[in-house]
This record gives structure tokens, sequence and C-alpha cells, in this order.
């Protein structure tokens, strides 16, 4: 049976987005280029990228349906169905795992009722697992909106989501105020930033992160010296040169090249090895 073809916006929605669309596009020396905002600005629309909006893409930028397509079902951050107002992103990666995030994950399946990818009856809230977000040193780390929420707990990740779904005003961790998916959407598209003090807003990078980068402005001392063979080595629990912290160990090591009082190089008993077979050469 064939397929029946996508319906078409209605009118004043369509001429919307082709202006929206028109002002994308110019953007772009290769028009081709702008299908990856013109998927978000499509989305911004119905809250997910519709054969509505794939044909719209298509038809914007002299493109088949199947080409624009196999972009919007290759990248995880186009919704393919229906979703909800706040895209809750548990990180299930290596360290928010062990810190938690899996037990978070978990408990929020249970308390909203759902699974990975689906959406509460409300339609305020869809839970997913996403990968690494690139906040390890704030981690267990959940993400609203692609918004942060720093150092969760299975309670306060509850919370939030309830928040959520009540209506009460959330602020995220750091960065810019929480906005719905749609409105995420359409400021990925391109367009400007009109929430208030969006401008503002910075995100920033924790103590773990930033310890290498001190180092190499030579804003704190340099690491720990290893000591001499004879002697023993610290260990994990002494102090470190950065107050203790627990990236001290990956500071900087001392050299032979920088530490003439202990070089490298075979110990003693090797060296009258090494000298044997020479002699018996």
């Amino acid at each position: 049976m064939p397929q029946l073809p996508a319906p078409d916006y209605p009118a004043d929605v369509r001429a919307r987005l082709a202006a929206d669309a028109g002002e994308i596009i110019g953007r772009y020396p290769d028009s081709r280029s702008a299908l990856l905002p013109l998927l978000h600005l499509v989305q911004s629309e119905e809250g997910h990228v519709t054969p509505t909006g794939m044909r719209f893409c298509a038809e914007q930028l002299g493109l088949t349906t199947a080409e624009v397509t196999a972009v919007a079902t290759f990248y995880s951050m186009y919704r393919r169905r229906p979703s909800g107002d706040y895209q809750v992103g548990v990180c299930t990666n290596t360290l928010c795992a062990v810190l938690g995030g899996d037990a978070i994950f978990a408990a929020l399946q249970d308390h909203l009722g759902v699974g990975n990818g689906e959406t509460t009856e409300d339609g305020a809230v869809t839970l997913e697992h996403i990968e690494c977000n690139a906040a390890c040193d704030f981690a267990p780390v959940v993400m609203v909106n692609w918004e942060f929420f720093d150092n969760q707990t299975v309670e306060s990740a509850k919370e939030l989501v309830d928040d959520l779904r009540s209506g009460r005003e959330v602020r995220p961790t750091r960065g810019a105020p929480l906005c719905t998916f749609k409105q995420t959407a359409r400021i990925l598209a391109g367009f400007p930033d009109e929430r208030p003090g969006a401008t503002e807003a910075t995100g920033g990078a924790g103590p773990a992160s930033l310890a290498g980068l001190r180092l190499a402005k030579g804003e704190a001392p340099t690491g720990r010296v290893v000591g001499p063979r004879a002697e023993t080595p610290p260990t994990r629990s002494t102090p470190g040169p950065l107050g203790g912290h627990p990236s001290s160990h990956d500071a900087p090591q001392q050299t032979a090249a920088s530490d003439p009082a202990n070089p490298a190089g075979p110990v003693e008993e090797d060296r009258g090895k090494d000298q044997r077979e020479e002699d018996g050469r």
C-alpha cells in the first residue's frame, strides 16, 4: 500500500516558518549546510521532527525527503515522536553511573512510571539516559533541555521532576534559565536567546577540571616529587600540594632532567651486570 503524503502546515504557519528558514539559509554559502538548524526550527514548531517538517526542510533546500530523513534519524537530538515540555536526561556514563546516575535513572523510572525515552501522561516530562556531557567533576549530572543540574541525588532528582510537572520554578545549577523544549529548539536553530538573564548566565568547570590549568598557569605549586627508590613512596592519603585535591596525583612529576638528585636509569646492581656483559664481549 503506498504511503500517504505528509500533510502540509497551515498557510500562516508555513509562511512564518518559510520566513525563518530564509533567514537561516542566508547564513550559509551552501544552502545544504542549513539542514541541521532547519530541523531544529521545525522541531520548535511541534516539539518533534514530523514528516511534515522533514518535507518542509527538503523543499526549502532542494533536497529529497530521503536525504533529510537520513540526517534527522541519525542525530539523537531530533525527536521522532511527541515528547514532553522538559527533556530530563540522566547521565549514565561511567563516572556519573558509579556515583549515583544509575540509581537516579532507575528511581525516576519508578517515580514517573515511564521507561527510557517515554513521556509522562501529562506531557510534561520525557525521561532518557544520556551520554557524557563533559561535566564529570559535577557528577552525577541531570540535564533538563540541555541545562545542567549538578551533584544530584535520588531525592533531589525526584523533587526536580515533581517541580517540573507542577509548574514550580526550577533553576539550573549554572547556565541560562530553564525554558521549554520547543523554546530550546528555536534557540538551537540560531535565533536570539530572549530568556531574562540568559546573556549574563555563565557556566564553569569545577575544581577537578581546572587543576591542570592552574598548574599550567603557575597558579598552584607543582606536583609532589617522587622520592628516591629507597624511600617509601607517598600514598594516596598523603595531602597533596593542591590541598589534598583528588586530582593532585595527576600533577606533573619530577624527572631526571629536573631532579638531578634522583637520576633515572638502572639501579647499582644492574649497572654491574651491564658492565660484566660488556667485559664478556
